[in-house]
């Protein structure tokens, strides 16, 4: 737990201001499973894309157990609000 409390993340303010412009549109319009999924993928970019030195050492990708998992569960999150976007309920 001290990796994640010792971790700084640095989010532009531009794309922070461009999420919420997002999905206030999908709210506004209805488009729940949309922001959703607008959300998840800003997560995911944020988390481990646009901070990619966190999971690094020296320039070099650290590709660890721990990264397959983390990608792996984002992509099945991002996935099943795919999946969500044909269900009728």
């Amino acid at each position: 737990m001290e990796s994640f409390f010792s971790s700084e993340i640095a989010i532009p303010l531009f794309q922070f201001m461009l999420l919420l412009t997002l999905i206030t549109f999908a709210f506004l319009f209805g488009y729940l499973k949309l922001a959703l999924l607008i959300n998840y993928c800003f997560a995911m970019y944020w988390g481990y894309i646009l901070n990619v030195d966190i999971f690094t050492d020296k320039g070099d990708l650290i590709l660890n157990p721990f990264t397959y998992v983390y990608m792996g569960f984002g992509f099945v999150i991002i996935l099943l609000a795919i999946m969500g976007f044909w269900s009728r309920k």
